[in-house]
């Protein structure tokens, strides 16, 4: 079994923020993957599917992207999902919009919901990041990714969030290395 989270914060106001981008590929996995339909679970918005022979779940938290441990915490002990069967999707401020990048534990760089899941259980998941760039001015970021993908970087985004979840079999069936060096190959460069 294993577990993809999209990080996001639930509501019509908030479904275009790059913040949600986390929702997005879950939205996208869900659909390429004919997943259940989304039921209220684990504090979550909840869909199973079958790929490669092996139960995934989805979950995208509706606890607000601060408390999004507590979502992964409950199904993680239900089902008793190793770390390593965990898949954690977030927005990165720190890589350039298009891009994204794969790894295993590490900081949150003031990420407010990987805050959250490494206080509940540990910072040792899988976690995918979708760039989103930084904002062009210093200081706070909050309005940054609580604000609205404009048009052109909606079309940087969509695709790459699209193709990293048609490879999502790799990484269930072949391992996280093969499925980051089959991301790395799908980078949407802006340049």
């Amino acid at each position: 079994m294993y577990c993809i989270v999209g990080l996001g914060n639930p509501g019509k106001e908030y479904q275009r923020n790059r913040h949600n981008i986390g929702f997005d590929y879950v939205d996208c996995a869900v659909s390429q993957y004919n997943a259940s339909s989304a039921r209220l679970k684990f504090h979550s918005e909840f869909y199973e599917a079958e790929i490669s022979g092996r139960k995934i779940f989805f979950l995208k938290p509706l606890t607000y992207m601060n408390r999004s441990g507590i979502a992964i915490a409950e199904l993680k002990t239900f089902y008793k999902l190793p770390l390593e069967n965990i898949l954690v999707v977030h927005d990165e401020l720190d890589i350039p919009l298009g891009e994204l990048r794969m790894k295993r534990g590490g900081g949150s760089a003031g990420h407010n919901g990987l805050k959250s899941i490494d206080a509940m259980i540990g910072a040792d998941y899988f976690r995918l990041r979708l760039g989103i760039d930084r904002p062009p001015w210093k200081g706070d970021v909050s309005g940054w990714v609580l604000g609205n993908f404009t048009e052109t970087e909606k079309n940087i985004i969509a695709p790459v969030t699209e193709d990293a979840a048609k490879l999502l079999p790799v990484f269930i069936e072949e391992g996280a290395e093969k499925y980051k060096n089959r991301l790395a190959a799908i980078q949407h460069k802006t340049a």
